[in-house]
């Protein structure tokens, strides 16, 4: 099993909208069985896979002592992809990892769901604090969306310090330009400046999203986004394996 977050440190990149199209493509495009654990407490991710948490859910929980996965996951409409819905208690996960002070405890998490899927991949709520270091030290890829601006491009260069800094060697990190409008001069420049970078292009479609409550590629495929989420998935994939 492999695991990949999508992580920002602010909000408003597309993060969540990311994270949906990249289990889809893992469960879709690569057959692979997928859990989407939604860890941002405004739900984005299961709102847009049109879930909700069960009720009296607390997926918090599963960061204490013997919690079990068991009453959280659901599946979604789409065949091999699960959800790990996000919930109210979210809101207080970050006051009890830094209450507990488990530091590898997601770690452990992940390493118990190795026997049910093959890629787990994880919506962040944005900001560096406990959970995100947990994260860190936790997956095997780290999926960074940004806006194509010099300030996210600084933001960047501060989060792969910060990574830098910590022990042990880190996760794969994949930065990804999201929402790119190239007629927009800012947006062109920046993408121009790295060529080599993934992009996402930005596409009415994928604010249709959350009205259709559906991954992109569900229900137009060949849209110009649905096809840049499905060859980033494939870059994704290839390099897990490549260092598996």
């Amino acid at each position: 099993m492999k695991s990949i977050a999508v992580f920002s440190v602010k909000g408003g990149v597309g993060k969540s909208t990311l994270a949906v199209n990249l289990a889809f493509a893992a469960s879709a495009q690569s057959a692979r069985r997928t859990l989407l654990w939604d860890l941002d407490p405004q739900g984005a991710a299961t709102f847009s896979l049109k879930l909700a948490p069960r009720t009296g859910a607390a997926s918090r929980k599963l960061f204490a002592k013997d919690a079990e996965f068991q009453g959280l996951v659901q599946p979604s409409a789409w065949r091999n992809l699960d959800l790990l819905a996000a919930d109210k208690s979210l809101h207080q996960l970050e006051r009890q990892l830094v209450a507990d002070d488990k530091a590898k405890r997601l770690q452990k998490l992940l390493r118990d769901l190795a026997g049910d899927y093959d890629r787990v991949i994880l919506d962040c709520p944005p900001g560096l604090n406990e959970l995100a270091e947990q994260v860190f030290r936790a997956v095997d890829v780290l999926v960074v969306p940004m806006l194509p601006s010099p300030l996210s491009l600084r933001a960047f260069e501060q989060l792969t310090a910060h990574l830098s800094s910590g022990r042990g060697g880190g996760p794969l990190v994949i930065p990804v330009f999201n929402l790119v409008d190239r007629r927009r001069g800012l947006h062109k420049a920046t993408v121009d400046s790295v060529p080599d970078r993934p992009t996402i292009p930005y596409a009415s479609a994928i604010e249709t999203m959350a009205v259709r409550q559906a991954p992109l590629a569900a229900w137009r495929p060949r849209d110009a986004a649905a096809v840049a989420f499905s060859r980033l998935w494939a870059n994704v994939e290839q390099r897990l394996i490549a260092g598996a």
